[in-house]
């Protein structure tokens, strides 16, 4: 017996689009837990200037680094929530 696939506009069957909407989510997955790690570092480093900082201006400075960070860490979670799936997440009630 044959199985009839709906397909879309563009042709793909329904199975084929959710594969691949699958993979591109496991690829951002991926993405972003490697832009995090990144981030991490750099705030890493930029606290430790922070602490070691020898007057005030390096200390303003790194500050600035580190606040900077944080935002764009915050940045890329708020991408992160927007680009997955809707049944991927989770009721925040």
């Amino acid at each position: 017996m044959k199985r009839h696939s709906r397909t879309t506009a563009t042709g793909a069957s329904v199975l084929e689009q959710g594969v691949e909407a699958s993979e591109t989510s496991a690829e951002f997955r991926v993405l972003f837990h490697r832009l995090n790690n990144q981030l991490g570092i750099a705030l890493a480093h930029a606290e430790l200037l922070e602490a070691k900082a020898a007057d005030q201006a390096d200390r303003t400075r790194a500050t600035q680094v580190v606040t900077s960070v944080l935002d764009a860490m915050s940045t890329a979670r708020e991408i992160r929530h927007r680009t997955e799936a809707p049944e991927a997440i989770a009721p925040l009630d």
